[in-house]
Formats: structure tokens, sequence, C-alpha cells
């Protein structure tokens, strides 16, 4: 199994009870989008803490040896492999404005908002 993968299932695994919860979530969230935004930022705001914390464990062994130059691909398919599992994953964070046009026509627009 590559490194990355390996990670990736440790991971998941000393986070069982979080990801599971997160995974019910996401499944709820990808039907209705617009009821679950907000509690979807606060889960998935912890849930990206412990991706990151993973995805620089990853790295780190890289960064400081001779195959630094691979360190931003093993991090990008660490994020790919998060992606393929929470294919929504990157719409933690966003914050959705309505406003109203003409009557009865809605406009939105979408911001990041930054989770540093």
């Amino acid at each position: 199994m590559t490194k990355y993968k390996e990670y990736f299932m440790k991971m998941i695994s000393e986070n069982k009870e979080i990801f599971d919860s997160f995974a019910k979530l996401h499944l709820d969230y990808s039907l209705n989008q617009d009821g679950l935004q907000e509690k979807y930022n606060v889960e998935g705001e912890k849930i990206m803490e412990i991706v990151h914390e993973y995805e620089d464990r990853l790295c780190k062994n890289t960064e400081n040896g001779i195959y630094n130059k691979f360190s931003g691909g093993l991090s990008e398919k660490f994020q790919g492999l998060v992606r393929a599992h929470f294919p929504l994953i990157d719409h933690v964070g966003l914050i959705i404005e309505k406003s109203e046009m003409n009557d009865s026509t809605e406009l939105f627009s979408l911001k990041r908002i930054d989770l540093t």
C-alpha cells in the first residue's frame, strides 16, 4: 500500500467516530445544501483540521529529505483521496448570500471564508 493511502486509512481509523458522523452529514448535505450549510461548515472545519494534520505528518518526512521535490505531489494525492471519499469537502466554509431580484427570482453568490 502506498504511503499516502496508508496515512489516509490511519486518519480514518484513528478518528472513526468523527468521520462516521461527518460521512452521514456529508450525505445529508449532498441532498439538501441550503438547509445544512452552517452545520456542514462547523463540522467540516473539524474534519479539515484533522486532514491537514495528517497531510502535514505525511509530507513532513519528505520535505526534509532528499525526496523533497515529491512532497507537493504526495500532498495532492492525499487530498485527491480525501475528495474521492468526500466529494463536497471543498464546500466547507462556503457562505451563501441570497438576495431578491424582481419579485420572485433569487440570485445568490458564494464566498469562501478563511479557516486559518
